[in-house]
């Protein structure tokens, strides 16, 4: 099994990523630019370049793909989506031609015109998805985005360390005294304020001052009672015992139960989000039909099932997800969400030049 360890977003540049996406966004999508395409052409001729996550893909994947669909690719790594947000918002032409990215983020780049809609008839495994793919708030019909892995943030936790179930967000929030001091929180600014927003009984995608306001207030009322915000490491400090409750996306929980099975999660009963990481064709790619093969060998189910099997994310790949063993639900039961449990969860989509109420919360919240 591959141990990913992929931060989904650098806190360090949150800053800077809200002004490439004001820039590039206005909150809308309308901005994808229909796939020239030529059905005919011959893809052996073209080369790919792709950006994605280091981990996030088999080591073999240029050689499989050169074997499967004979397009020699070059892969190259970012670290964040604030990184390759970058690196495709620089010029015009990035060089870049397939990217992977986090949902929102793809909508900020459709809405931008940086990327195209898909020639879906070139692309028929995208019926391999579960139908409600279709429905994800940031590209309604998936349209130029095809998603990668998807999954949701809860509480992960020592089960054998505490003497409750947590099943809400007071319990991070507002914790016990046995627990002060040995609960950590997401630093990243949509994340650090989604406990806050769900317990109050707000939208995670909220852009009213008001309500990120109240937010802010819990957020600084319960930083005294943490022992750290982390988004990299804290299953690590789970394992050890140097925490017990965390706020976790599902698939990092997974790394930690993988060491100790008394590591378990939980989605809050006030509910959560919905994240999803996507595969996007750049406008300026002069190979789009080669991109278009390359999105539709990945999601054959068994190359899409890679994902699940080696870096415990979800995949909504229906067809993948059916060759999976089951004893990986057992080991790892939050694989098993469905995705009407998911669906439960609010989809993040881009907020455009309002990302910054999040920044500024974020900023305030971690340096008070």
């Amino acid at each position: 099994m591959t141990t990913l360890r992929k931060s989904k977003f650098s806190a360090t540049v949150v800053a800077a990523a809200a002004l490439i996406l004001a820039a590039c966004s206005s909150g809308s999508s309308d901005g994808a630019s229909s796939a020239s395409v030529d059905p005919n052409v011959d893809i052996t001729t073209q080369k790919l370049v792709i950006s994605n996550w280091a981990g996030y893909y088999p080591e073999d994947l240029a050689a499989k793909v050169k074997e499967a669909i004979g397009v020699d690719i070059t892969i190259t790594n970012h670290a964040t989506n604030e990184e390759i947000m970058g690196k495709l918002t620089a010029s015009d032409d990035s060089g870049i031609d397939v990217a992977f990215v986090s949902g929102q983020y793809a909508q900020a780049l459709a809405s931008g015109g940086k990327i195209v809609n898909f020639d879906k008839s070139l692309i028929p495994n995208l019926a391999n998805y579960y139908p409600v793919v279709s429905e994800l708030a940031y590209d309604k019909g998936t349209n130029y985005s095809a998603p990668y892995a998807w999954g949701t943030t809860g509480i992960c936790y020592r089960s054998d360390l505490i003497d409750f179930t947590p099943d809400s967000w007071n319990d991070l929030l507002n914790p016990k005294d046995s627990v002060k001091g040995k609960t950590t929180m997401l630093a990243t600014e949509r994340w650090l304020a989604l406990p806050a927003l769900k317990l109050l009984g707000y939208s995670i995608n909220t852009t009213n001052s008001d309500e990120i306001a109240k937010a802010k207030e819990q957020l600084i009322k319960t930083k005294p009672t943490l022992l750290a915000y982390d988004d990299t490491a804290f299953y690590t400090k789970l394992v050890s015992g140097e925490a017990v409750l965390t706020e976790a996306w599902d698939g990092w929980c997974n790394y930690g139960i993988a060491e100790n099975p008394n590591i378990k999660f939980v989605i809050p009963k006030e509910g959560s989000d919905l994240w999803a990481d996507t595969m996007v064709i750049l406008s300026s790619s002069k190979n789009k039909e080669a991109a278009h093969a390359f999105i539709n060998y990945i999601l054959q189910p068994d190359v899409h099932a890679w994902v699940a099997n080696n870096i415990l994310y979800k995949v909504p790949n229906k067809a993948a997800t059916e060759t999976l063993d089951p004893a990986l639900v057992t080991s790892y039961p939050n694989m098993g969400l469905s995705p009407a449990d998911l669906l439960k969860g609010e989809v993040v989509v881009d907020l455009g030049a309002d990302s910054k109420l999040y920044t500024d919360l974020a900023t305030e919240v971690t340096s008070s």
